[in-house]
């Protein structure tokens, strides 16, 4: 199921080019796979599995006294809308591993989502400050509709790829499909060689 309900104007002329294919979008147009979630921050968690062993697991309060970092960018999504100059804060994958004391992944991961949603992504796409879990859109709460109280981003992929209502990060040896991957979208996603579908 999809929820597409969004009222945005479309901006006649992007300040610096966007991903063949975009259009630029002012607004922030609302999709997911299935529907919103409410979550309570006093029994959400976080964990991050590597070789089938749980090796961090983070509450609300321990997330949030990790070193946080602010990441302004823009963001693509397969349904071809482009948002320039957004604003997040979140921590990054590497301050995550750091904490748990574990050394490098290699190979893949996979997010986990409150309702069952999945995404997988090759591990450098979030080391070195690719990939961050985001709690703070535009200086405020990130809200529900948009994958608050926590989601993972990463944004030179599709926007499919930063999962909404994040829960688990799960290394893997080997590439596996997630979701919509599962449904024909590409494995990786990148939005300027426009890999949207299996064969792009």
């Amino acid at each position: 199921m999809i929820n597409n309900k969004f009222f945005g104007r479309r901006r006649s002329e992007p300040t610096r080019p966007v991903p063949p294919g975009q259009y630029l979008e002012d607004g922030f147009p609302v999709l997911s796979a299935g529907p919103t979630p409410r979550v309570d921050l006093a029994t959400w968690d976080l964990s991050i599995s590597i070789g089938g062993s749980t090796v961090g697991t983070w509450n609300w309060e321990s997330l949030n006294a990790l070193p946080q970092t602010d990441i302004h960018t823009d963001i693509h999504c397969v349904t071809k809308w482009s948002k320039q100059d957004t604003d997040w804060r979140g921590v990054t994958i590497d301050t995550l591993l750091a904490d748990a004391g574990v050394e490098t992944p290699t190979g893949f991961v996979m997010a986990g989502c409150e309702g069952g949603y999945t995404t997988n992504v090759p591990v450098p796409d979030v080391l070195e400050g690719k990939g961050l879990l985001v709690h703070t859109y535009d200086n405020e709460p990130l809200a529900p509709e948009h994958g608050g109280p926590v989601r993972l981003l990463i944004p030179h992929l599709y926007l499919w790829k930063s999962a909404k209502w994040i829960r688990s990060l799960t290394f893997m040896d080997q590439d596996a499909p997630g979701f919509w991957e599962r449904y024909g979208y590409h494995m990786y996603g990148d939005p300027w060689r426009e890999q949207r579908y299996t064969n792009d």
